[in-house]
């Protein structure tokens, strides 16, 4: 296939170092916070921890930085953190509010002097072919950069490593016909977009140091854990801290947080959490 040659820039990218740090850049749910068009008390909320982008995070690695899911807010999110590189890419799914900001990853290869490796099931590798299917095309690229450069590389549920760090899949389940991938690094979890956890992946979450969980409202919802169900995951699982995300605008920050049990808590866009 017919592809631009890659430029690398001979500059250092102008970036925060986020080593040993797994930084929060959205904790949202598929709408984000405020969602359009809404008026209740948390969508006008002042309070920076309720305004809350659409799901993803970073993993600051020895290596170099693991990227989470493509949220359509990453560029946003990236220039709020100042990352200002991103080495690697593993997705948990392929819906829109996790897959669609991929384009912004164009940059990064000008950076690294190669494609970005992207790891992901053979599921998302076809979403991300069909959607962005101009980073595939077999026609002479009009300039350098013109479309995502992208190394695909197959992931299941068998333990891999990215930039020298073993990294864990878990297989989690988000409705009653869609399963995702959630993602242990070292002691920390990250398992959004899930209302079930299947028998074979509860020993995966045993003696963990953080949990981060999907807890989208108070009232049930058919794909996502609601804040109830989620605090009994936690009881069950006992980390030592657990914070849940992909969460709407039904929750306050601030209020929710005083009725929830000790080691647990809402996540904010632009939380940090040591790697352990």
């Amino acid at each position: 296939m017919p592809q631009a040659r890659l430029l690398t820039v001979s500059r250092t990218p102008y970036t925060t170092d986020i080593r040993g740090q797994l930084v929060l850049l959205g904790t949202g749910t598929s709408v984000g916070v405020p969602t359009i068009g809404c008026g209740c008390d948390v969508c006008r909320s002042n309070d920076p921890r309720n305004q809350r982008t659409r799901c993803s995070v970073v993993a600051g690695l020895p290596s170099g930085n693991l990227l989470i899911d493509t949220s359509p807010d990453l560029r946003t999110q990236l220039l709020r953190e100042r990352i200002g590189i991103i080495h690697a890419v593993v997705y948990t799914h392929d819906h829109a509010d996790h897959l669609y900001g991929l384009d912004d990853l164009r940059l990064f290869p000008f950076y690294l002097g190669h494609p970005v490796p992207v790891y992901c099931e053979p599921i998302v590798e076809r979403r991300i072919r069909r959607s962005f299917d101009y980073a595939f095309s077999n026609e002479e690229p009009t300039h350098v950069g013109a479309a995502p450069a992208l190394d695909i590389r197959s992931i299941s549920t068998t333990p891999f490593s990215v930039l020298g760090v073993p990294i864990v899949p878990i297989r989690l389940r988000h409705g009653p016909r869609f399963e995702v991938l959630g993602f242990r690094i070292g002691n920390i979890a990250y398992c959004t977009d899930t209302n079930e956890i299947p028998t074979e992946s509860w020993p995966l979450l045993e003696d963990l140091d953080v949990l981060i969980l999907d807890a989208l409202r108070l009232r049930p919802h058919a794909t996502h854990f609601s804040l109830d169900e989620a605090v009994e995951v936690a009881k069950t699982l006992k980390p030592q801290q657990t914070y849940f995300t992909h969460v709407s605008h039904e929750l306050d920050y601030t209020a929710t947080n005083a009725r929830l049990p000790k080691r647990m808590a809402l996540a904010y866009d632009g939380m940090r959490i040591p790697l352990t």
